[in-house]
Protein backbone atom coordinates (compact mmCIF):
# COMPACT_ATOMS: atom_id res chain seq x y z
CA UNK A 1 0.00 0.00 0.00
CA UNK A 2 1.21 3.58 -0.66
CA UNK A 3 0.04 6.93 0.51
CA UNK A 4 -0.17 9.75 -1.99
CA UNK A 5 -0.60 13.44 -0.77
CA UNK A 6 -1.88 15.42 -3.86
CA UNK A 7 -2.59 19.24 -3.92
CA UNK A 8 -0.98 22.94 -4.91
CA UNK A 9 2.26 23.84 -4.49
CA UNK A 10 2.64 25.16 -0.93
CA UNK A 11 -0.21 23.29 1.07
CA UNK A 12 2.41 21.45 3.06
CA UNK A 13 2.39 18.14 0.71
CA UNK A 14 6.53 17.70 1.25
CA UNK A 15 6.45 17.96 5.09
CA UNK A 16 3.59 16.08 5.67
CA UNK A 17 4.82 13.64 3.18
CA UNK A 18 7.64 13.30 5.53
CA UNK A 19 6.18 13.21 9.19
CA UNK A 20 3.75 10.29 7.52
CA UNK A 21 6.69 8.25 6.02
CA UNK A 22 8.08 8.62 9.48
CA UNK A 23 4.76 7.54 11.59
CA UNK A 24 3.85 4.74 8.98
CA UNK A 25 7.26 3.61 8.43
CA UNK A 26 7.14 4.07 4.65
CA UNK A 27 9.49 5.26 2.19
CA UNK A 28 8.69 9.11 1.34
CA UNK A 29 8.99 9.77 -2.57
CA UNK A 30 9.07 13.60 -4.27
CA UNK A 31 8.11 13.17 -8.11
CA UNK A 32 9.27 17.04 -8.51
CA UNK A 33 12.56 15.16 -7.12
CA UNK A 34 12.50 12.42 -9.18
CA UNK A 35 11.58 14.24 -12.15
CA UNK A 36 14.66 16.55 -11.85
CA UNK A 37 17.16 13.37 -11.34
CA UNK A 38 15.98 12.03 -14.38
CA UNK A 39 15.71 14.98 -16.65
CA UNK A 40 19.30 15.97 -15.12
CA UNK A 41 18.21 19.85 -14.61
CA UNK A 42 15.92 21.83 -12.88
CA UNK A 43 11.90 22.05 -13.34
CA UNK A 44 11.89 25.74 -14.76
CA UNK A 45 15.13 24.75 -17.19
CA UNK A 46 12.92 21.83 -18.26
CA UNK A 47 10.19 24.22 -19.30
CA UNK A 48 12.33 27.01 -20.03
CA UNK A 49 13.81 24.40 -22.76
CA UNK A 50 11.74 21.64 -23.74
CA UNK A 51 8.22 23.29 -22.95
CA UNK A 52 5.37 22.39 -20.46
CA UNK A 53 4.35 19.11 -22.14
CA UNK A 54 7.99 17.65 -21.71
CA UNK A 55 7.62 18.13 -18.59
CA UNK A 56 4.12 16.62 -18.02
CA UNK A 57 5.63 13.45 -19.97
CA UNK A 58 8.62 13.02 -17.88
CA UNK A 59 5.75 13.87 -14.50
CA UNK A 60 3.72 10.81 -16.53
CA UNK A 61 6.51 8.18 -16.34
CA UNK A 62 7.74 9.15 -12.94
CA UNK A 63 4.22 8.34 -11.60
CA UNK A 64 4.49 5.02 -13.48
CA UNK A 65 7.76 4.20 -12.13
CA UNK A 66 6.93 5.10 -8.60
CA UNK A 67 3.04 3.89 -8.40
CA UNK A 68 4.23 0.47 -9.60
CA UNK A 69 6.04 0.14 -6.36
CA UNK A 70 4.91 -0.51 -2.76
CA UNK A 71 5.44 1.37 0.93
CA UNK A 72 5.49 4.64 -0.63
CA UNK A 73 4.02 7.93 0.73
CA UNK A 74 3.90 9.60 -2.65
CA UNK A 75 4.61 13.70 -2.68
CA UNK A 76 3.64 14.56 -5.72
CA UNK A 77 3.71 18.06 -7.85
CA UNK A 78 0.54 20.38 -8.01
CA UNK A 79 0.31 19.64 -11.55
CA UNK A 80 -0.13 15.89 -11.58
CA UNK A 81 -3.60 15.98 -11.90
CA UNK A 82 -3.26 17.96 -15.15
CA UNK A 83 -2.76 14.60 -16.75
CA UNK A 84 -5.91 11.67 -16.73
CA UNK A 85 -2.96 9.24 -16.83
CA UNK A 86 -2.43 10.06 -13.44
CA UNK A 87 -5.90 9.92 -11.96
CA UNK A 88 -5.99 5.96 -12.81
CA UNK A 89 -2.15 5.13 -11.71
CA UNK A 90 -2.68 7.69 -8.37
CA UNK A 91 -6.03 5.95 -7.20
CA UNK A 92 -4.37 2.13 -7.61
CA UNK A 93 -1.29 2.91 -5.85
CA UNK A 94 -3.44 3.54 -2.59
CA UNK A 95 -5.17 6.42 -0.53
CA UNK A 96 -5.21 9.26 -2.10
CA UNK A 97 -5.13 12.78 0.48
CA UNK A 98 -5.74 16.44 -1.48
CA UNK A 99 -4.37 18.92 1.14
CA UNK A 100 -5.91 22.01 0.39
CA UNK A 101 -5.08 25.97 1.37
CA UNK A 102 -6.51 29.31 0.84
CA UNK A 103 -5.09 31.44 -1.76
CA UNK A 104 -3.58 33.69 0.79
CA UNK A 105 -2.15 30.92 2.50
CA UNK A 106 -0.87 29.80 -0.67
CA UNK A 107 1.13 32.93 -1.91
CA UNK A 108 2.24 33.60 1.63
CA UNK A 109 4.21 30.30 1.80
CA UNK A 110 5.46 30.47 -1.77
CA UNK A 111 5.94 33.60 -2.81
CA UNK A 112 9.55 33.56 -2.93
CA UNK A 113 9.86 29.85 -4.34
CA UNK A 114 11.79 30.47 -7.73
CA UNK A 115 11.43 26.61 -8.60
CA UNK A 116 8.49 26.82 -10.36
CA UNK A 117 7.88 28.92 -13.17
CA UNK A 118 4.88 30.53 -14.39
CA UNK A 119 1.65 28.25 -15.23
CA UNK A 120 -0.03 31.29 -17.04
CA UNK A 121 2.21 33.90 -17.87
CA UNK A 122 0.65 37.10 -17.87
CA UNK A 123 -1.19 37.15 -14.66
CA UNK A 124 -0.16 38.60 -11.30
CA UNK A 125 1.31 36.14 -8.98
CA UNK A 126 -2.19 35.74 -6.32
CA UNK A 127 -4.31 35.30 -9.97
CA UNK A 128 -2.48 32.52 -11.24
CA UNK A 129 -2.90 30.97 -8.29
CA UNK A 130 -6.69 31.47 -7.71
CA UNK A 131 -6.86 30.67 -11.36
CA UNK A 132 -5.18 27.33 -11.69
CA UNK A 133 -6.84 26.76 -8.42
CA UNK A 134 -10.09 26.89 -9.76
CA UNK A 135 -9.12 24.99 -12.96
CA UNK A 136 -7.42 22.38 -10.88
CA UNK A 137 -9.51 22.06 -7.22
CA UNK A 138 -12.33 19.34 -9.52
CA UNK A 139 -9.37 17.61 -10.55
CA UNK A 140 -8.10 17.40 -7.08
CA UNK A 141 -11.42 16.33 -5.46
CA UNK A 142 -12.37 13.72 -8.16
CA UNK A 143 -9.23 11.87 -7.48
CA UNK A 144 -8.68 12.31 -3.50
CA UNK A 145 -10.28 9.94 -1.19
CA UNK A 146 -10.26 12.57 2.17
CA UNK A 147 -9.72 16.38 2.27
CA UNK A 148 -7.18 17.93 4.79
CA UNK A 149 -7.58 21.94 4.94
CA UNK A 150 -3.43 22.89 6.22
CA UNK A 151 -4.61 26.75 6.57
CA UNK A 152 -4.68 27.32 10.15
CA UNK A 153 -2.77 23.55 11.00
CA UNK A 154 0.88 22.21 11.54
CA UNK A 155 2.37 19.54 9.98
CA UNK A 156 2.07 17.55 12.73
CA UNK A 157 -1.99 18.04 12.54
CA UNK A 158 -2.29 17.34 9.35
CA UNK A 159 -0.41 14.20 10.01
CA UNK A 160 -2.28 13.31 12.31
CA UNK A 161 -5.49 13.42 10.78
CA UNK A 162 -4.37 11.86 7.73
CA UNK A 163 -2.73 9.01 9.60
CA UNK A 164 -6.39 8.84 11.98
CA UNK A 165 -8.03 8.58 8.93
CA UNK A 166 -6.41 5.85 6.92
CA UNK A 167 -6.73 4.12 10.39
CA UNK A 168 -10.31 4.62 10.48
CA UNK A 169 -10.72 3.89 6.64
CA UNK A 170 -8.66 0.66 6.98
CA UNK A 171 -5.79 1.42 5.10
CA UNK A 172 -3.26 0.86 8.08
CA UNK A 173 -3.32 -0.90 11.31
CA UNK A 174 -4.11 1.12 14.25
CA UNK A 175 -0.69 1.54 16.48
Amino acid sequence: MNVVLVGYRGTGKSAVANRIARRLNLRKISLDDAIVRTAGKSIPEIVETDGWPAFRDLEESVVQRFTDQDGLVIDCGGGVIERDANHARLKQAGPVIWLTASVTTIARRIGSDTQRPSLTGARSFVDEIADVLQRRNPRYQSVSDFEVCTDDATVAQVADAVVTWLVEAGHVPAS
